[in-house]
């Protein structure tokens, strides 16, 4: 049995992560560490709730003397972090929680697992800390640091502090960098999800710029497998990239959920571009699926109209977070013109 601690498991990437896993393997005990800011979601977790296998602690990755007190008392085997500021347009507005949480955040629980002892630690990143591609080329593993945003460049001094902790002290460190996530319980600030709602909703849907902006897209589920694959079976101290190496324009993206929910592509609508905004990210994927023998359970098309389906199947779950005062402010400060992709 291993104890595992998961940071921001309310999150989307981090509930879907521990639904997941629970349901495959009774060998984890897992703690999910959140201190449930606007974007984590209690409800995100309905399914793991009574597995014997599962906690849930409500705190924050930087408070060093609760962090402490868990390792303490759980003694964990595992670290793996998915707690992150990761909103880009929010870090644009104001980074210092950016830096705060990713960042300093992230020190307390290196500094923590070099002290306990842990046997891993598993930094869960993203492929924006290598900045913006041009039409051609993919990142790969060794792509130099870029960061183009406060909230990338936040999560690229975490990942470099992650490493440096690995070859100082011989931490058992391992890097995950994904690309775009999509699926259930993604919070609705997020381009799919936030189109589908819109859609729905007959609202007009904002696209930054001229929508020819290029992300490579991946079902959560199967960047969960991954991280667990690369935790199992991952040489320490690596960088394993993920991707289904599904690139795809963002307009494309939004005319295809219209043209799935039957609606006029009329209600695209073209707004200011967001200020340094990556034009391409694509990820090459082939150290995981050559050295781990990963690779994507699911394609696109079936696992978009999957995540579509689970919008219009879970209406109440989306409309009480439209329904919060977070968005409400958040509709007056961009005029419902807010997406990250």
């Amino acid at each position: 049995m291993k104890n595992v601690l998961v940071t921001g498991g309310a999150g989307f990437i981090g509930s879907n992560f521990i639904n997941t896993i629970l349901k495959k393997r009774d060998d984890w005990k897992i703690v999910n560490l959140d201190s449930l800011t606007y974007a984590g979601n209690l409800e995100n977790l309905k399914e793991s709730e009574g597995n014997s296998n599962y906690n849930f602690v409500k705190g924050s990755i930087t408070d060093k003397e609760l962090i402490t007190s868990l390792f303490e008392k759980f003694k964990f085997d595992y670290v793996i972090n998915f707690a992150a500021e990761s909103h880009v347009d929010r870090s644009i507005l104001g980074s210092e929680v950016f830096f705060t949480t990713n960042v300093i955040g992230t020190n307390i629980l290196l500094e923590t697992s070099k002290r306990f002892g842990i046997e891993k630690f598993l930094q869960v990143s993203t492929d924006e800390v290598y900045g913006s591609l041009g039409p051609e080329g993919y990142f790969t593993e060794t792509t130099p640091i870029a960061p183009n945003s406060p909230y990338s460049s936040s999560k690229a001094s975490a990942d470099l502090m992650v490493q440096a902790f690995h070859h100082t002290y011989g931490l058992p460190t391992l890097i995950t960098r994904c690309s775009n996530n999509y699926g259930p319980y993604q919070f609705p600030e997020k381009l799919i999800p936030l189109m589908i709602l819109n859609t729905v909703n007959g609202k007009k849907l904002p696209v930054y710029g001229d929508g020819l902006n290029v992300r490579d897209w991946i079902y959560v589920v199967d960047h969960n497998l991954a991280v667990e694959m690369v935790l199992d079976k991952g040489k320490i101290g690596e960088v394993y990239n993920i991707g289904a190496e599904r690139e795809m324009k963002n307009i494309d993206i939004v005319k295809l959920i219209l043209e799935k929910l039957n609606k006029s592509e009329d209600l695209i609508e073209y707004v200011k571009d967001r200020p340094g905004h990556d034009r391409r990210y694509a990820i090459d994927a082939s150290k995981i699926k050559t050295e781990l023998n990963w690779k994507p359970k699911f394609d696109f098309e079936e696992a978009i109209s999957k995540t579509i389906d689970w919008y219009l199947e879970n209406k109440n779950w989306w409309e009480r977070i439209i329904n919060k005062e977070y968005l409400k402010y958040y509709d007056e400060q961009y005029n419902s013109h807010e997406q990250v992709v």
